[in-house]
């Protein structure tokens, strides 16, 4: 996938991009597979903040992606290629033999007219579903499950894949892209192939408009609020963080901090922490 460069007419479209959405084939979302999605502009139940910089932005509605991939062995067809509001991956809508369409997240080289099949007989190429024990040892993949039948909860964005480097038992090894290698049961499934739309992380939205749209609201610096708000707050004029490194409104260190659990029940199934 491309990307649209603009003239500099403007100080924010200098460097602004967007893509040029090539893969994209189908306009229009499949009406049966949509869900209503309410916001609550980082409200709970109180009407209270909980969440910062969220409201406003384009109204969305939810596309249904199916992550378990659970009718196997019978062939769908790809009909289109959409573009999800929701998630930096393009989609793919399929229809079954039996006449049932379903999404999916869209890997890299999958086209319209194309075949995919998921079950434990399906051929090892991109978007076809299968158990992590029928995938060849070197293998790309995505989508993965945690728990069989689950549905696929790691390596779902962009232009992300994971390798599976070996099964040992019950046991895969699988290096994510982050670097960590996990174990994960040969019983989950996992789909073959790398998710498309890689140009994703190179998008620069170039204006604060862009940023409204999708529903991120501004966002101030600590150093420029009072001290009742902000641990970098007040002091005459611009004042230093004024303190041994940067921290988060809440007090939390911001940079380097480790916030995941010291004794995590997940933690036996990590071979090697991430990078």
């Amino acid at each position: 996938m491309g990307m649209k460069h603009f003239k500099a007419y403007t100080p924010s479209r200098r460097n602004m991009t967007v893509s040029t959405f090539e893969e994209i084939t189908k306009k229009t979302p499949e009406k049966s597979l949509l869900a209503k999605k309410k916001k609550n502009a980082g409200r709970n139940s109180y009407g209270r903040i909980t969440v910062r910089h969220q409201g406003g932005g384009n109204r969305q509605k939810y596309r249904i992606i199916d992550f378990k991939r659970k009718k196997d062995d019978m062939v769908a067809t790809v009909i289109g290629i959409e573009y999800d509001p929701n998630r930096s991956s393009n989609i793919a809508l399929l229809e079954y033999e039996d006449g049932e369409k379903a999404y999916i997240l869209a890997p890299q080289g999958l086209k319209d007219g194309d075949k995919v099949v998921s079950g434990e007989k399906a051929d090892i190429k991109p978007g076809n579903c299968m158990p992590i024990e029928n995938i060849p040892v070197g293998t790309m993949i995505h989508n993965i499950e945690l728990n069989p039948g689950q549905g696929g909860k790691m390596v779902r964005a962009a232009g992300q894949e994971a390798q599976l480097m070996a099964k040992e038992g019950r046991y895969a090894h699988v290096r994510l892209p982050s670097g960590e290698m996990r174990l994960v049961a040969v019983r989950c499934r996992a789909t073959i192939g790398t998710i498309g739309n890689a140009d994703h992380e190179n998008v620069k939205l170039g204006k604060a408009g862009r940023k409204r749209n999708m529903g991120i609201r501004p966002t101030v610096r600590g150093s420029v609020m009072n001290p009742v708000d902000h641990p970098h707050g007040g002091g005459e004029g611009r004042a230093p963080v004024g303190r041994p490194g940067p921290l988060t409104p809440w007090g939390k260190p911001a940079l380097g901090y480790k916030t995941r659990a010291k004794h995590k029940q997940s933690d036996k199934f990590i071979v090697k922490r991430r990078k």
